[in-house]
């Protein structure tokens, strides 16, 4: 579609080129990039051959302050300069927010504990009680000198627990973590774009709908969501006992995005926000539901979203030739 658009040439086999010609920042309190390291770094824009020009540029879910100052300006300039800026959903309209929410909903009123193993359910009321527990020591001064408290930063992201699909509350579970939870308060990077769009009075637009992104998580059957749901719970349980650590974090995913690294794993990971089951501790026949989750997910989540976002994108600059486009979408499928 495009070229990837880079500050500077990088030696031949350097991963995303970012890596080897920066010392990239592994700490989150580094301070950032002076501007002649910062024009070294890779970009994740591309630039689409076309007058006026149209740029593809792939972010992450994080909050926008983490990686603001390691974006090249290259990628702020050509936001900046697009009259036209289109996200994978428009997370500022009040419809978007309400129809992701209705999606995670049990049908006919149903609750969590109608639907769930009862010892699945004590252990995951068991998780959520600690979490509960833990938020206040987990929260930053800065989250508290902006007026958030524990109990409403819970009920924030947690609250009708219950009443959700389990498949939503796997993903709720793996949002709870004590790096996720100092995060909040501070828009993450598409949210940001899209507000500083508006702000800037530029044409905003989305290329998916609500379903398309909602549907699919919906779409496994009860048994692999019950696993998916246990297997989350053990991982967590294993890191609260100490004995397990996280093989991708949320600073792993900042660290990459930094450098300018575009890591596949990690990356298509962050895109589809569900984590990989797949581990060879598995017995057999949990491996081989492991590898149907994982090849399900893969195929609708990346593989039928990039085409059909692909074709959106297309349409979108063949309607419109004589205007400049600026789409901001995850880098895992970017």
């Amino acid at each position: 579609m495009g070229q990837r658009d880079a500050r500077s040439s990088f030696p031949a086999g350097s991963p995303g080129g970012g890596i080897a010609s920066v010392g990239c920042p592994s700490a989150p309190d580094r301070p950032p990039l002076s501007s002649p390291q910062q024009g070294e770094l890779n970009s994740f824009l591309w630039t689409i051959r076309r007058d006026p020009p149209a740029y593809l540029f792939g972010t992450i879910h994080v909050p926008y302050t983490r990686v603001w100052d390691f974006i090249p300006d290259n990628s702020k300039a050509a936001f900046h300069a697009s009259s036209s800026v289109y996200f994978e959903l428009d997370l500022t309209d009040p419809y978007t927010i309400s129809g992701l929410a209705s999606c995670q909903m049990l049908p006919h009123g149903e609750n969590l504990q109608d639907v769930l193993p009862r010892e699945l359910y004590r252990r995951l009321k068991r998780h959520l009680d600690y979490i509960k527990l833990m938020l206040p020591h987990w929260m930053t001064p800065d989250q508290r000198g902006k007026g958030l408290y524990a109990d409403y930063l819970f009920n924030a992201i947690a609250g009708n627990w219950e009443r959700k699909r389990p498949v939503w509350v796997m993903l709720m579970v793996n949002s709870l973590t004590e790096t996720d939870i100092r995060s909040r308060g501070v828009p993450v990077l598409d949210l940001y774009l899209a507000q500083e769009a508006e702000r800037m009075k530029k044409t905003t637009g989305a290329v998916e709908r609500v379903e398309e992104q909602c549907h699919p998580l919906n779409g496994l059957n009860f048994s692999q969501v019950l696993f998916a749901l246990n297997q989350t719970l053990l991982q967590h349980e294993s890191l609260r006992a100490g004995s397990l650590q996280a093989p991708y974090t949320t600073e792993d995913l900042i660290k990459h995005y930094n450098c300018g690294d575009l890591n596949a794993v990690i990356f298509n990971h962050d895109t589809s926000q569900v984590p990989n089951f797949i581990n060879t501790t598995l017995p057999p026949h949990e491996q081989v539901t492991a590898q149907e989750i994982d090849s399900y997910f893969r195929q609708e989540l990346i593989y039928k979203r990039n085409e059909r976002m692909g074709k959106r994108v297309m349409a979108l600059l063949r309607e419109n030739t004589d205007k400049s486009f600026f789409f901001a979408f995850g880098a895992g499928t970017a």
